[in-house]
């Protein structure tokens, strides 16, 4: 498949005006995939400013593939070789996660999680971890009550229905060796409350897949790192691991 360039590419300096080619190979790539002509779709990092100045609005791989497969809730995880990380919201401003948070969508967000688990991981009877939004996870209460609201309500609902959930969990513990002996995935509520612990443990081993799609896709677990296009010392482990997943 080649999807030509509007203008000459020089390594390690973005052009805007390539924003549409990188858009339009993202689009042909989820067409092949929902045609059967490919198994699987495996993205590079992109760097979404570069992206927006082209003219684009285009908030990153997950959110665009969930529109050009009619999807409207993915979900991002992150996968170790120890621990998965999945997150409830992704690319948007901390200040709106609240306002996000609700019954109808976190139940949503946690049956895609344990469907893909099972369907796609072979993993049988997914157990799952969910952080509180609040520190210490609301201290019952008195930290914030979305936890009593809205978490709580949630995880005995599904439960009753014979998920196997835990929490809500205090996001300083629930990364603990303890707490990750008993669930195979933890769900943060927003990017920076799983995302940074991940990183920091198995930046480079890492696999980016997104849940609730009807295609397969996994990416790296890095950005574009633009210092080091051409230069022969970028790391490929990611991209391999996204690959081999």
């Amino acid at each position: 498949m080649h999807i030509p360039l509007s203008a000459p590419c020089q390594a390690g300096i973005p052009n805007p005006v390539n924003a549409s080619s990188v858009i339009r190979t993202l689009e042909e790539a989820t067409r092949f995939c929902l045609g059967k002509k490919f198994s699987a779709l495996v993205t590079g990092p992109v760097n979404k400013a570069v992206i927006n100045q082209g003219g684009i609005a285009f908030l990153g791989h997950t959110e665009l593939l969930a529109q050009l497969t009619g999807v409207s809730q993915p979900v991002m995880m992150m996968v170790s070789p120890h621990y998965r990380v999945a997150l409830f919201t992704s690319h948007v401003p901390l200040a709106q996660v609240p306002s996000l948070l609700s019954t109808e969508k976190l139940t949503r967000c946690i049956e895609i999680i344990d469907h893909d688990l099972k369907m796609k991981l072979g993993i049988a009877k997914p157990r799952i971890l969910i952080c509180g939004l609040n520190p210490h996870a609301g201290e019952s209460g008195y930290v914030g009550r979305e936890e009593i609201d809205i978490i709580q309500p949630t995880i005995a609902a599904l439960n009753q229905r014979h998920f196997r959930l835990i929490g809500p969990v205090a996001a300083d513990t629930a990364f603990t060796s303890d707490s990750l002996r008993l669930t195979d995935v933890v769900l943060a509520l927003y990017h920076d409350q799983g995302l940074p612990v991940i990183k920091a443990q198995g930046f480079g081993q890492l696999v980016n897949v997104t849940l609730g799609l009807p295609i397969i896709r996994t990416s790296v677990d890095h950005g574009t790192a633009f210092s080091l296009a051409g230069t022969g010392h970028a790391d490929a482990s990611s991209l391999h691991t996204a690959i081999h997943l």
